[in-house]
């Protein structure tokens, strides 16, 4: 588990991951702040989920994007509180 906050406006985010086999088998979060930044928590949890430790170390903010339809530039920071959770996460991981 990781727990993530951007400190300009405070939204806040926890992952919690479950690893079997060098694979996600299970993914959740918690968010506290603006919606943007829960949409990209949930929208983490179906991009990570089956992945590959390594590939999910790949992902991106633009993949969270994708997943989420679309932000408003004022709100890709939200996108990016995803991304550092999954890897603040998977550093705590000891996997291949």
């Amino acid at each position: 588990m990781a727990e993530i906050e951007n400190p300009v406006c405070g939204d806040l985010l926890r992952v919690s991951l479950k690893i079997r086999a060098g694979q996600i088998a299970a993914i959740g979060f918690k968010a506290r702040g603006c919606v943007p930044a829960m949409a990209c928590g949930s929208a983490l949890t179906e991009v990570a989920l089956g992945k590959t430790v390594k590939e999910a170390k790949q992902l991106r903010r633009d993949d969270i994007i994708v997943v989420v339809g679309a932000l408003p530039q004022a709100s890709t920071h939200a996108a990016q509180l995803a991304i550092d959770a999954l890897a603040a996460a998977l550093a705590k991981i000891d996997a291949p």
